[in-house]
């Protein structure tokens, strides 16, 4: 049995999304997972009787469902660390607690970014070798997912750090998306060695020594998008949180202007099966939000404005990196000693 801890109430139209994303991913799900509703009991429970309503009273299947009163909420303006140590029975703390305790096998939110990030990091701690978590987020690209971290938990990293994240990538990109001697990219502003800051030119020179990572070297911004540079195939790209997530932030952007272009341009191409793939290709909801590597456990952080298909996905790929044993496999990777150094 997998059980799946989701805050219900940190979503910009929470607990309603959150409730409804819970309901379609324990339809989807085979039986042998529960979702763990964290929150205020009498809201959620609302939120259930209105989505009955609204599935043609189609019932929710309370075998599989359990709500854990959480009375506190962080809000999304909130200073991270003062509200996770002033607001201890909030629903980021207890779904994260659950999974201290064993009770639960892994914790999505869509809520306060740095509340989550710091009460992870408090409560389940970082593997021992891992010197900063961080973020991945996976953009599509023209050929294959690439998985970009840091993709915002820290905005200034030295290069052994880069170097942690690029362990982080490589081994989630193995587990998660099954894929063989991931290729690590270092992102710079040129692929030529002596191209970067002096952070950059460091982590550039220490993972060409680094053992067990596939590293393909500098790639630049648009070497993301094609999913491959000069020296081969591109699974992960390292940088740190301030440059990641301003490349996240535009790249989503660029997406959305692009989808609205083309209903703009060719509304009639709407209603194609192929545009309707192209639209689903470029929507971040199917992606599952972002995996916080490094902590003990699995959290995964979704968008605060995400709909309930984004919550599905997340717990679609909570539950494949529980599967995967992913925390574990971190664990013996950092404990190997390589990635520590």
């Amino acid at each position: 049995m997998i059980r799946i801890a989701l805050d219900a109430m940190g979503g910009d139209n929470a607990p309603r999304v959150e409730v409804e994303g819970a309901v379609q991913a324990l339809r989807e799900l085979p039986p042998a997972f529960r979702i763990q509703l964290v929150g205020r009991t009498a809201d959620i429970e609302a939120a259930l009787k209105a989505q009955g309503a609204a599935s043609g009273g189609r019932d929710v299947d309370r075998s599989r469902l359990e709500i854990v009163e959480a009375p506190e909420v962080v809000g999304m303006g909130e200073k991270p660390l003062a509200a996770v140590k002033g607001k201890p029975r909030s629903s980021v703390a207890v779904g994260l607690g659950l999974q201290k305790k064993g009770e639960s096998d892994a914790f999505i939110s869509a809520g306060n970014t740095g509340a989550v990030m710091a009460a992870a990091t408090l409560l389940l701690r970082l593997h021992e070798g891992v010197q900063r978590a961080a973020i991945g987020a996976l953009f599509p690209t023209a050929v294959h997912p690439v998985l970009v971290l840091d993709g915002g938990a820290t905005v200034d990293c030295d290069a052994r750090e880069l170097v942690g994240f690029a362990h982080l990538g490589s081994v989630y990109v193995r587990d998660v998306l099954d894929r063989t001697q991931p290729g690590v990219g270092l992102l710079n502003v040129g692929e030529e060695d002596e191209k970067g800051n002096a952070v950059v030119k460091e982590a550039h020179q220490l993972l060409t020594q680094t053992p067990g990572i596939t590293y393909v070297g500098n790639v630049e911004g648009r070497d993301i998008l094609a999913g491959q540079c000069k020296k081969g195939r591109i699974d992960v790209v390292v940088c740190d949180g301030f440059v990641g997530n301003v490349v996240l932030k535009f790249y989503e952007s660029a997406g959305r202007m692009f989808m609205g272009m083309m209903k703009q341009a060719f509304p009639d191409v709407l209603g194609r099966p192929e545009a309707k793939q192209l639209f689903k290709f470029l929507d971040y909801s199917e992606y599952g939000g972002a995996p916080l590597l490094g902590v003990k456990g699995v959290v995964i952080i979704c968008h605060g404005a995400s709909p309930a298909r984004a919550i599905v996905s997340a717990v679609r790929v909570a539950a494949q990196m529980v599967e995967s044993h992913l925390d574990q496999d971190i664990g013996a990777e950092f404990a190997g000693g390589s990635a520590a150094r």
